[in-house]
């Protein structure tokens, strides 16, 4: 039987698989690697906008979400109902195939960064035997289904770094690196930079990223309010339903940005108030170490090695729920291109072990020819940045689309779409006037 509508959030919260327990662990490359050296470059200036980027995703993403579950259809799907040219798929697929590649050059500077940390905690391997053994255990993880423990086990150890990372602003109070009213009050105070790549990076990646957008309805589809919602049926009973579930997604939603927004504070915070005071930039040859600072400066030399496999963590789960995710992407994007074809989910699952496989020996290979971790994260993050107006324009039109009639939120929900989606594009704009100057 389908689960009745849900009185209050109390109580379901175990339940979701794509709700709080999935998004509250959203620490990865972009908060790690891309914030921080933001914060280096500008110091407090941009604290503002990071924590704007933060917030405004979180109205497209539930939007989105919405239609998946109205419709039970997954986000390439609903990209490819965009009315406008076609070339096989939609021309917003193809954009967004371009921002895919993107993110497949983006975990190759993720494995660079497991690399980087493995060669500084001092375990004697060459660069080269950490790139490929990384690449094969995600592989052999994925393909064996039995990682939960390994989800469990890096959810709580990742919460327990962004923990420490909170702990580490604190204590920069203690230190030269103390914060002071005029630099808080720098930080939120509006002004943009004159090279606003970085910032546009930082962007697209961090909280929910366009890549995190897109995958969100999947993972609501397969393993939570959709598989609780069921398929639609036009019945009085099923508008109930999901309408409870609904009010839920949005009060996870919510939540979640509360916890990603503080974490992504923090980084970003260290970031301008050690690295940007020691002029230390955030660079290729110099990542690990660079970023150490962070908690070597604030909390003790001791520290180094806490931040350092905190670190090994966030990279990895990234890694690992990328290629997940990314998989699942290639097997929807090849069948709407009808370039394969899946008559079955047995033949599907079978698409899927088999990009579970070839994406990230292909993100290893990318980071083996091109050795530079930092600019290829910076990379995969300007190509979110770019997906991101396109995915609040498609936002919009879901939003008004007949089968939501029903779920639609209030006036101040659906302003606030309009508001956020408006914001992106000129975001965008504005970041497409900076690169042709």
């Amino acid at each position: 039987m389908t689960p009745s509508p849900p009185r209050s959030f109390s109580g379901t919260l175990a339940q979701l698989g794509p709700g709080l327990v999935l998004t509250a662990s959203i620490v990865g490359s972009g908060e790690l690697i891309v914030v921080p050296k933001l914060g280096a470059e500008v110091g407090f200036s941009l604290l503002w906008f990071v924590l704007l980027g933060c917030l405004l995703k979180v109205f497209v993403q539930i939007a989105l979400a919405r239609f998946a579950i109205a419709t039970h259809t997954t986000t390439l799907a609903a990209l490819d109902q965009i009315p406008g040219p076609r070339l096989r798929v939609s021309w917003v697929v193809w954009v967004w195939l371009a921002m895919y590649v993107g993110t497949v050059l983006q975990v190759g500077g993720i494995i660079g960064g497991i690399a980087n940390v493995c060669a500084e905690l001092g375990l004697a391997r060459s660069e080269g035997f950490w790139v490929v053994t990384v690449a094969a255990s995600c592989a052999l993880l994925l393909l064996s289904g039995r990682y939960s423990p390994v989800e469990r086990l890096s959810t709580v150890m990742v919460a327990g770094f962004t923990v420490c990372t909170i702990v580490a602003v604190v204590a920069l109070q203690w230190t030269p690196y103390r914060l002071s009213a005029s630099d808080l009050t720098e930080g939120l105070s509006f002004s943009l930079p004159p090279s606003f790549t970085v910032a546009f990076a930082a962007f697209g990646i961090t909280g929910v990223g366009a890549s995190e957008l897109v995958y969100y309805p999947y993972w609501c589809l397969e393993k939570g309010y959709g598989r609780y919602i069921g398929p639609r049926v036009e019945t009085a009973e099923w508008h109930a339903r999901a309408r409870g579930w609904l009010r839920v997604m949005q009060v996870d939603a919510w939540c979640s940005l509360l916890i990603y927004a503080a974490a992504t504070a923090a980084f970003y915070v260290l970031g301008a108030a050690v690295l940007h005071a020691r002029g230390t930039p955030v660079t290729d040859d110099a990542l690990v170490p660079t970023l150490a600072h962070m908690y070597g400066d604030s909390l003790g030399a001791w520290s180094t090695v806490l931040f350092l496999v905190g670190a090994l963590v966030v990279f990895y789960s990234t890694f690992f729920v990328a290629t997940a995710g990314n998989a699942r992407l290639l097997v929807d994007v090849l069948g709407l291109a009808r370039v394969a074809h899946w008559p079955t989910e047995q033949h599907r699952r079978r698409g899927v072990q088999w990009a579970c496989v070839f994406l990230p020996f292909t993100s290893a290979l990318v980071y083996t020819l091109w050795p530079r971790p930092v600019t290829l994260v910076i990379v995969g993050a300007v190509g979110q940045g770019v997906m991101l107006p396109f995915l609040a324009g498609a936002a919009l039109y879901f939003h008004r689309h007949p089968d939501t009639a029903t779920l639609r939120p209030g006036r101040l929900g659906s302003a606030m779409l309009w508001v956020s989606a408006a914001s992106m594009i000129l975001i965008g704009l504005y970041q497409l006037v900076q690169t042709l100057r």
